[in-house]
């Protein structure tokens, strides 16, 4: 549907309205769009373009969630493969990993937001361009929203995806807890009359780097500060002055495109949801750029919650189910904000500093240790709190080649509609979920393998899986149904009435 044009005095109204049209919002959109959701983006960019650089790769979970909706080689055919993610300086080897997305996609935000725009277009969402959320006021049975280019919407809810200066969650007076920053970086993108010291240097003041951007000749540059700096845009004479004090030279720094400063703040929201107002991404959590992992769990968090949303907004589910969105992500983000501050601690240039470094590097080394924390950076390793069981449950579900009566089909070909999945590996016929056959897809096929998990090895096969429609495993059947009714209310609602 494209751009909406502003209709001063007249209200639309839609089921949802994000606030955001950046990697999380727009995923989120095409989330609930796939369950038949009205669903529409206020946006405060004219178009999609975005200025400077951003987010520079997509992790091989978020790899894994797109190929799980059938749009993976939108971005396989733009970007840029690597075997390894990185831990502060340390790369970790990932190509061992039981994936069939075992690296990291180096691909800059701007193509990524690219594609998701496009994909949306394509399920008819429409964006309220140049337009952002003036105030809102929710009751009971949903929000009022008052856009900056006058015009009125009225949802069943709000999802903030609106940043790390969120109107949204500052309105609906969520705390942001965390830390004040005590490093900051200054990062731009210029061209250089000079050939430039290209990669990495060290000082005593930090880790500073300039490298060759994709398109054209110009550099993309990130030097550590000298000392913390709050506030306020960096000038080309300060990105000059700054340049001379590392390297001795500035290049002949000119034509900057984008000029800008970050620092290590690292905040969480304490809720995820305040009634009818939800948030994602980075305007539920904010932390440095290190591993480059906010945009990957921000678009991870849109599909965590679409599903849920949408099934809330089709009364499918009771409203609680959205209590879940929290509890599963916000300890995913607070992991995240415990490694980049162990990241930013390492950055740290005293000696003691240093030793501690160097003995990360030998303990990441190691076999365990790498596989633990490249499974947690590349997002494999994420596993939801559904209880005790097979090691399968809570999850990611591997994307096993199946034999079905339909012929060869892979695991991830099954969630291109974001349904629900019960895959019988078993006995045909079991289990029964007949009740639930209006939302869940049951699936009779066969496996011949090897079950493996990234980080933990081998573990049994099942003889029948529940899978959600984020890919992660909801109930392990083991010769019994026992749990099975209960898994299938607790996320995909009650039994059908006959």
């Amino acid at each position: 549907m494209g751009i909406v044009s502003p209709m001063d005095g007249l209200r639309r109204d839609h089921a949802v309205v994000i606030a955001g049209g950046g990697p999380t919002g727009l995923m989120l959109a095409g989330e609930l769009a796939l369950a038949g959701i009205d669903v529409a983006i206020v946006e405060r960019r004219p178009t999609q373009q975005l200025a400077g650089l951003r987010g520079g790769g997509l992790h091989a979970r978020t790899i894994e969630v797109l190929d799980q909706r059938g749009i993976a080689d939108r971005f396989l055919s733009q970007g840029q493969r690597f075997p390894t993610v990185g831990f502060h300086m340390i790369r970790l080897d990932i190509s061992d990993f039981p994936s069939g997305h075992n690296y990291l996609l180096a691909l800059r935000q701007n193509h990524i937001e690219r594609i998701l725009a496009d994909w949306i277009d394509e399920l008819g969402v429409p964006i309220y361009r140049g337009q952002e959320v003036n105030d809102f006021a929710q009751d009971d049975d949903g929000v009022d929203l008052d856009l900056s280019g006058g015009q009125l919407l009225r949802a069943q809810y709000l999802v903030g995806c609106d940043g790390g200066r969120s109107t949204i969650r500052k309105a609906a007076g969520i705390e942001f807890a965390g830390g004040d920053p005590t490093m900051s970086w200054m990062i731009a993108e210029v061209e250089m009359a000079e050939e430039p010291a290209l990669g990495f240097r060290n000082d005593a003041y930090g880790i500073h780097a300039i490298g060759k951007i994709e398109d054209g000749d110009r550099v993309g540059v990130v030097l550590t500060e000298r000392q913390l700096t709050i506030g306020g845009e960096p000038t080309l004479n300060d990105l000059s002055e700054a340049l001379v004090a590392v390297y001795g030279t500035d290049f002949g720094v000119h034509g900057p495109t984008w000029l800008s400063r970050f620092t290590d703040m690292t905040r969480q929201a304490a809720a995820y949801r305040d009634r009818r107002v939800l948030l994602a991404g980075d305007a539920a959590h904010i932390h440095p750029p290190m591993g480059g992992q906010g945009l990957n769990i921000g678009v991870q968090d849109a599909v965590n919650l679409g599903w849920k949303l949408a099934q809330v907004v089709r009364r499918i589910s009771p409203e609680g189910l959205l209590d879940s969105y929290h509890a599963e992500r916000h300890p995913v983000a607070a992991r995240v904000l415990r490694n980049t501050m162990a990241q930013v601690a390492l950055r740290r240039t005293d000696d003691r500093t240093k030793a501690l470094g160097d003995t990360m590097t030998e303990l990441l080394g190691m076999e365990e240790p790498r596989k633990r924390i490249a499974a947690e950076m590349s997002g494999l390793g994420i596993r939801y709190d559904l209880g005790e069981g097979h090691p399968l449950l809570g999850r990611r579900m591997p994307d096993l080649d199946l034999v079905t009566a339909r012929g060869p089909a892979r695991v991830f070909s099954l969630l291109h509609d974001a349904r629900p999945v019960l895959l019988n590996l078993g006995e045909r016929g079991w289990p029964d979920i007949r009740p639930w056959a209006d939302r869940v897809r049951q699936i009779e096929a066969g496996y011949e393998g090897v079950w493996e998990l990234p980080a933990l090895g081998t573990v049994a096969a099942p003889e029948a899986v529940l899978i959600r429609p984020d890919g992660y495993v909801a109930w392990v059947g083991a010769g019994t149904q026992m749990g099975l009714v209960d898994a299938l209310t607790a996320w995909f609602g009650p039994p059908a009435t006959r």
